[in-house]
């Protein structure tokens, strides 16, 4: 299920140039705060998938339930649930 959330998220990335020293920009809008840049657009893509793992990862750790992206989420259990 996560891959699967993961995979919709990225497919939702869009990517840009800008003038600056790591050119290609890369977002995930859905999902406020995911995003990553790079020298290349595969550096771009490398560096906005780990922004979006580590966010997902703050969230879990929180019990913050995911964004529906295209249809799709990740319930996390709450902190009462796994004590």
């Amino acid at each position: 299920m996560i891959n699967e959330y993961i995979n919709a998220a990225m497919k939702c990335a869009h990517y840009e140039l800008i003038e600056d020293e790591e050119p290609f920009y890369g977002e995930i809008t859905e999902l406020s705060g995911v995003w990553g840049s790079g020298q290349t657009l595969e550096e771009c893509r490398d560096n906005l998938f780990s922004s979006l793992e580590g966010w997902l990862l703050v969230r879990n750790r929180l019990g913050l339930d995911f964004p529906i992206i295209n249809g799709l989420t990740v319930i996390t259990p709450s902190v009462k649930e796994v004590a």
